[in-house]
């Protein structure tokens, strides 16, 4: 069985930073393109950034491009979202995905594309 746990999300005031981390369990992690969504009160899950299998390719939203860095730890199963610099419109919650093969560019950015989501961890920015 397949579990994504996310964890390091809080609250923090506008330019601060947070570093989200997801760890995956139950599926073949080294080969599975991962990504971060968030989903503001009101509004569509949306991309946040993804990068996939041995970190050839990262993408970004442009809303977050130059403050968040994905990254991840093969050997520790686990994908972080580091986050700087961050703004009041950040708030939402968090999500990590796993895809289970090689998606082109376009279907990285898709939420419909991942198979397996964690529960979401809240990031709340104050101004």
């Amino acid at each position: 069985q397949v579990h994504l746990v996310e964890s390091g999300g809080g609250l923090v005031q506008a330019g601060g930073s947070l570093r989200l981390s997801c760890a995956a369990s139950g599926l073949p992690f080294s080969s599975a393109p991962m990504g971060w969504f968030r989903q503001a009160p009101g509004k569509e899950r949306e991309f946040v950034a993804a990068i996939t299998i041995n970190d050839n390719n990262i993408y970004y939203s442009d809303s977050v491009k130059g403050r968040f860095t994905i990254s991840r730890d093969n050997a520790k199963n686990t994908v972080y979202l580091q986050m700087n610099s961050l703004k009041p419109e950040d708030t939402a919650v968090y999500y990590c995905a796993a895809a289970t093969e090689r998606l082109s560019f376009f279907a990285t950015l898709s939420k419909n594309r991942y198979t397996y989501w964690g529960q979401g961890t809240q990031v709340t920015v104050s101004s």
